[in-house]
């Protein structure tokens, strides 16, 4: 067993008195931290294991600020520092973006969004002078050789990778000129560096913020941008404008804050921000090959795309200009970014027996429906599918189909992810129910919803039982 699962073992017997009765890894990140659910009798505690001295010193000091000012972040209990764990709150499994991959921007998400957006000022500003800059990792501020560390991740984990040929000088010098943009921006407050949907965990009704151990000095504007052009969170432009303006208006009320410089650059910093995920995507996608990474392209070079055509910063970067649209156009990037699995999603009638698997690998899931509230008994909706609104209405409004999908989502959720890491191109998941007409249909719907929404992939339910609905749509 690995020495750091050992010692999260004891120190979670030191914190709580308890022998751990359980210890789940939790799904991995974008980072090489590890994190694993330690439970006993009446304790769930998150152990983290990082060989990264400097980043765990900086979240554990950086938690203690942000929980003095009074925001809701998970606190540090106990730290090996010889072992490089540490154990921390447990904060669910439900992130920001979990809830909008699962119910879009319903206005419950959308709520939500508004309320991160009101307290991000707070988050930058709170305190400011008096946040520990010195332990910042690894750089303390946003300033010019950190610019110069995010395009050129961009430019050798993407550009180079992407099979787009440049002028590597001209690209060179419209770096140059954008970064001299940027560092107009005045930089004297609280930089959070990864402010982005799965960053913002979901307890009680009310968001949490984790990942800030790359926090340091710099402008306002760029957390912002992390959280409104989160690529695969695919926000529509009209909402974006609008956490932008609900923004600018609480930053507004704080003495000393020039929102005018703020828009000047806000978008000089959505760009910077989406190259420098793009370099994280090649990195973990082209380099590493973890092919869920590959997924997140697309959306980041559809905001690329828009951000130039519609709010280009005020700076001349002509090859920069150039390049990024070929990319958003490359058919040789698309070919790269697409993962090549596809989902067969299908509903079917127990009456009939359950279909055939006809996929490559032969398996996948087969669930059942028939425990949910049935339609089909009442006569209002005997005529209708289960792709009407009147039924996806009935059963949106009963707690025991959204119980059932969560516990689909996560299935299926965790064999997709394996599937691309592993490049696998087939997966069948199907639903059946009584007559295959509402619930199975209800829940394809739904789960072929999910996964377009949170992977990219296009899927098309196949209903095997609509010849005999009563009534075809």
């Amino acid at each position: 067993m690995h020495s750091h699962i050992e010692a999260l073992k004891q120190l979670f017997k030191q914190y709580t008195g308890k022998e751990v009765s359980s210890i789940v890894p939790l799904a991995p990140s974008g980072s090489d931290r590890i994190y694993y659910r330690l439970s006993a009798q009446g304790h769930s505690i998150i152990g983290t294991y990082n060989n990264d001295k400097k980043e765990n010193q900086a979240f554990i000091i950086f938690s203690e600020h942000f929980a003095k000012q009074g925001f809701k972040v998970p606190l540090v209990y106990l730290h090996d520092e010889k072992n490089d764990v540490y154990l921390q709150t447990d904060l669910g499994d439900l992130s920001l973006f979990g809830m909008l991959a699962e119910e879009g921007l319903s206005p419950d998400v959308r709520k939500l969004y508004r309320e991160v957006v009101k307290q991000l000022p707070g988050l930058q500003t709170a305190n400011a002078s008096g946040f520990n800059y010195d332990i910042c990792y690894p750089r303390h501020a946003f300033d010019r050789q950190s610019m110069a560390w995010d395009l050129n991740y961009f430019k050798y984990y993407f550009a180079k990778l992407s099979g787009i040929g440049f002028d590597e000088q001209a690209l060179e010098d419209d770096f140059d000129t954008l970064t001299a943009f940027l560092l107009e921006s005045p930089a004297d407050t609280i930089l959070l560096r990864d402010f982005q949907s799965r960053n913002i965990m979901i307890t009680g009704g009310e968001p949490h913020f984790i990942d800030f151990q790359g926090a340091r000095k710099g402008p306002l504007p760029y957390d912002l941008a992390s959280l409104l052009y989160d690529a695969k969170a695919n926000l529509p432009d009209a909402f974006r404008e609008e956490l932008l303006d609900l923004y600018l208006s609480v930053l507004g009320e704080q003495k000393n804050q020039d929102t005018g410089n703020f828009n000047r650059h806000f978008y000089g910093f959505v760009l910077i921000r989406i190259l420098q995920a793009l370099g994280a995507y090649g990195y973990r996608g082209f380099y590493q090959g973890k092919k869920l990474f590959l997924q997140s392209i697309p959306y980041a070079l559809a905001n690329l795309k828009k951000v130039l055509n519609h709010h280009h910063p005020p700076v001349s970067i002509p090859e920069l200009d150039k390049l990024l649209l070929k990319m958003a156009e490359s058919d040789i990037l698309a070919s790269k970014t697409h993962s090549g699995l596809k989902v067969s999603i299908q509903s079917f009638s127990f009456k009939e027996g359950i279909p055939r698997d006809e996929g490559e690998h032969g398996g996948g899931f087969v669930f059942d429906c028939r425990a949910l509230p049935n339609p089909g008994r009442l006569e209002a909706f005997k005529d209708l599918t289960g792709n009407d609104e009147a039924v996806k209405s009935f059963l949106a409004a009963r707690p025991e189909p959204a119980t059932f999908l969560s516990g689909v989502y996560l299935l299926v959720d965790q064999a997709v992810e394996n599937y691309l890491s592993r490049g696998f191109t087939s997966l069948t998941v199907s639903f059946g129910c009584t007559g295959g007409q509402h619930r199975s249909v209800y829940c394809a719907a739904q789960l072929s919803s999910h996964l377009n929404m949170k992977y990219n992939l296009t899927t098309v339910p196949v209903h095997l039982m609509k010849d005999k609905w009563i009534k075809s749509n």
